[in-house]
C-alpha cells in the first residue's frame, strides 16, 4: 500500500475526535439531537482548524443508516464512502477550479434529483469565495429555498470575499486557531501511536510556528518523523529544517545589538548567512525574539511563559537582556525590524540590506533611554541647563553721549554757576524739548516733534473695502456706501439706497462687512452700523494723491490769498463736475449696470 500522509490518516472521523471547537460541536450535536437541520450552512476561518472535517463529519451523522446521529457507526455504507471521498450523495466541490456561473448551473441541474441511497443530498462547496458573482448570483435562490432534503455546506477562509446575500442565507458558524496547549496534545497522541521519538520542547516548537493550524502541525510532524529514532528529535533539528535560528544565536546577536556593537552582531550575521539562512528568516527570526523581550519586560513570568512559549531558562535570560533597554526602544527595533523586511523583499541585493539593517539597529538604542532623556528634561526646566554665552560688542548708547562730563571739570566756579542757572531756567521756557549737546560740545534745545496725527477716515475706508472679500459687496460698498465713523469701537456706514441697505443690514454682506472691520483692527464680533444718511453726515472723498512738485522760479506774490481762494473755486468746480455727473450716470443706467461695471472693471459701451 501506498503511504498515507499522518494528517490524512489522522483525520478525525466524530464530532468528539475534532481537537478544539467546542463550541461548534456542541452547536452541531444540539442540532441533530433536535432535528434542527438548516438548509444551509457556513463555515468559516483559518486554514487547517478542521473546516472541512467537520463538514464531512456532519455529512456523516446525517446520512448514516442509525441516524441521524452525533456518533455515526463508521461500518455503514454511508459512512464508507464518505470516509473514502466516494460517496453518491455527498458532493464535493472546489469552488477554486469551478467558479464560472456554468458550474453553478450545472449544480442547480443536479439539485433536482432526489439523494440515491442516503437521508439527505449534502453539498460541500470548498473555497467558495472563488465564485465568480454571476455564479454566487445564480445560487441564491436555490441557497434561499432548495429543494427537500438537499443541504448546503460551504467552507471558505476568507469569508469577506463572500457575498452579503449568499451570508444572509446561511448559519455561519466561525473556526477559531487551535490553542497550543490542544496542538501539543494531539501531537503527543500521533507521535506516541507512531513511536515517534521526539522531545516535548521540539513539540512545543511545532505547535507555535502552527500559527494555529492542526494540518500544518501534523504535516511538520510527519516531515521530521524521517530524521531517524536513534536520537530524540529536538528543536535544533527543527530549526536547521525551518531555516530558522536557534534561541542562543538569537540571544548572542540581541547581546551585540542592545550593547551598540556593530562590528560583532555583523560577525555573527556573516556566520548565520553562510550557514543558508535567507535575510528575511533571519529578521523575521530577531523580529519574533524581539516581540518576546518585550513580553518579558512588561509581563510577569506566568503570563510570559504562557505567551512566548518558551522554557523557564529562556524566560531568566530574556529578563536579564530587558532590564538593559526600555519598552520604547524594543518597539523602535520592532519597527526598524519590519521597516527592513519590506526592504529586503523589494530589492535584488538582500544581503546588504541585511546587514544595513543590523548597523541600523546597533546604533539605535545609544543615548535613547528614557532616564536620559527625562534627566535632560529636568534640566532644561528646572534652569539648570547653562547654554554657550555669546560674546556681544558693547553697544554705545545715545544718553552716554550727551551727558555732559566736560563741563564737571571747568574749576571755575562762576561758570558752573552758569551753566547750572541756564540748565533751571530752560524748562521753564521750552519744557517740552529735552536738552541735546551740540557739535561745539554746548547745549541747544531738540526740534519739537509733531503729535501722531490719526489715521484719516478716507485712508481707513479704503483699506476697508480692500478687506471685503466678497466681490460684489466690494462694488457695491464702493458705489453706494459712505463712512461716517470707523473706529475699533464702532463702525457706521451710510447707504443712499434702501433696497441695498436692506441687503447689507442682514445675511452675508452684513458678515462680510464685518469680517472686513475685524481684519481691519486685528479683532473680533467688531459693532457695524449701516443705515440711511443723516444732515449731519460728511462725505467721504478718497485722499488726493500728492502733487510731485517741479522746481519753478520763486515769484514774490501780493496777494497769496487770492490765489487759494482761486484754487477752492477750481476744486469746487471739479467736484460739482463730478456730482452732475454721477447724476447723470444714475438717470442714464441702473444700479446693477453701475455694479457689474465696477466689478469687472469694465466699461458701457453705447
Amino acid at each position: 500500500m501506498s503511504y498515507v500522509p499522518l494528517y490524512r490518516k489522522y483525520r478525525p472521523q466524530k464530532l468528539e475526535e475534532i481537537v478544539g471547537q467546542e463550541h461548534i460541536k456542541k452547536a452541531l450535536a444540539n442540532a441533530i439531537e433536535l432535528n434542527k437541520i438548516s438548509h444551509a450552512y457556513l463555515f468559516t476561518g483559518p486554514r487547517g482548524t478542521g473546516k472541512t472535517s467537520t463538514a464531512r463529519i456532519f455529512a456523516k451523522s446525517l446520512n448514516c443508516k442509525e441516524g441521524p446521529t452525533i456518533t455515526p457507526c463508521g461500518v455503514c455504507e454511508n459512512c464508507i464512502d464518505i470516509t473514502n471521498s466516494t460517496p453518491m450523495d455527498v458532493i464535493e466541490i472546489d469552488a477554486a477550479s469551478n467558479r464560472k456561473v456554468e458550474d453553478a448551473q450545472n449544480i442547480l441541474e443536479k439539485v433536482m434529483y432526489a439523494p440515491v441511497n442516503s437521508r439527505y443530498k449534502i453539498y460541500i462547496i470548498d473555497e467558495v469565495h472563488m465564485l465568480s458573482t454571476t455564479a454566487f448570483n445564480a445560487l441564491l435562490k436555490t441557497l434561499e429555498e432548495p429543494p427537500e432534503n438537499v443541504i448546503f455546506i460551504l467552507a471558505t477562509t476568507e469569508v469577506h470575499k463572500v457575498l452579503d446575500t449568499i451570508k444572509s442565507r446561511c448559519q455561519r458558524f466561525d473556526f477559531k486557531r487551535i490553542s497550543t496547549d490542544d496542538i501539543v496534545k494531539h501531537l503527543k497522541f500521533i507521535s506516541d501511536k507512531e513511536k515517534i521519538n521526539i522531545t516535548d520542547d521540539a513539540l512545543n516548537t511545532i505547535a507555535k510556528n502552527s500559527a494555529g493550524g492542526m494540518r500544518d502541525s501534523i504535516a511538520l510532524l510527519d516531515q521530521l518523523s524521517v530524521l531517524g529514532t536513534d536520537k530524540a528529535i529536538t528543536t535544533e533539528d527543527i530549526n536547521n529544517l525551518l531555516g530558522r535560528l536557534s534561541f542562543d544565536i538569537l540571544s548572542s546577536l540581541t547581546d551585540k545589538i542592545l550593547a551598540s556593537n556593530p562590528n560583532e552582531a555583523l560577525e555573527i550575521i556573516e556566520t548565520v548567512y553562510n550557514s543558508g539562512n535567507e535575510p528575511v528568516q533571519i529578521l523575521n527570526n530577531l523580529t519574533d525574539y524581539l516581540k518576546n523581550l518585550l513580553i518579558v519586560k512588561n509581563c510577569d513570568k506566568e503570563t510570559s511563559l504562557d505567551l512566548t512559549q518558551t522554557s523557564s531558562v529562556q524566560i531568566d535570560k530574556l529578563a536579564s537582556q530587558a532590564q538593559n533597554i526600555e519598552t520604547h526602544q524594543i518597539v523602535a527595533l520592532i519597527d526598524k525590524c519590519a521597516d527592513y523586511i519590506k526592504e529586503i523583499k523589494l530589492t535584488t541585493n538582500p544581503r546588504l540590506w541585511l546587514e544595513v539593517a543590523i548597523i541600523d539597529l546597533a546604533n539605535l538604542s545609544g543615548n535613547t533611554k528614557l532616564a536620559e532623556l527625562q534627566e535632560r528634561i529636568s534640566k532644561l526646566e528646572g534652569g539648570n541647563f547653562e547654554p554657550a554665552k555669546p560674546v556681544y560688542k558693547a553697544p554705545v548708547t545715545r544718553p552716554e553721549i550727551i551727558q555732559p562730563k566736560p563741563i564737571e571739570r571747568i574749576p571755575e566756579k562762576n561758570v558752573e554757576k552758569t551753566v547750572e542757572t541756564s540748565a533751571e531756567k530752560a524748562p521753564e521756557k521750552e519744557p517740552e524739548k529735552p536738552a541735546a549737546l551740540s557739535d561745539d560740545g554746548e547745549f541747544s534745545p531738540m526740534p519739537k516733534s509733531k503729535p501722531a496725527n490719526q489715521p484719516d477716515i478716507s485712508v481707513l475706508w479704503a483699506n476697508l473695502l480692500n478687506n471685503v472679500t466678497s466681490a460684489p459687496t466690494r462694488a457695491l460698498l464702493k458705489q453706494w456706501a459712505n463712512p461716517v465713523k470707523i473706529t475699533s469701537e464702532e463702525t457706521v456706514l451710510t447707504l443712499k439706497n434702501e433696497i441695498f441697505l436692506n441687503q447689507l443690514q442682514t445675511g452675508t454682506k452684513k458678515q462680510a462687512v464685518v469680517d472686513a472691520v475685524n481684519a481691519l483692527f486685528s479683532q473680533t464680533d467688531s459693532n457695524v452700523i449701516i443705515r440711511l444718511p443723516q444732515k449731519d453726515d460728511v462725505e467721504v472723498k478718497p485722499a488726493p494723491a500728492a502733487p510731485v512738485p517741479k522746481p519753478s522760479p520763486v515769484i514774490p506774490q501780493e496777494n497769496p490769498d487770492e490765489d487759494i481762494e482761486e484754487e477752492e473755486i477750481i476744486e469746487e468746480e471739479t467736484q460739482d463736475k463730478e456730482v452732475q455727473y454721477n447724476k447723470k450716470e444714475e438717470t442714464v443706467y441702473s444700479d446693477n449696470v453701475k455694479m457689474i461695471v465696477d466689478v469687472f472693471d469694465g466699461k458701457v459701451i453705447e
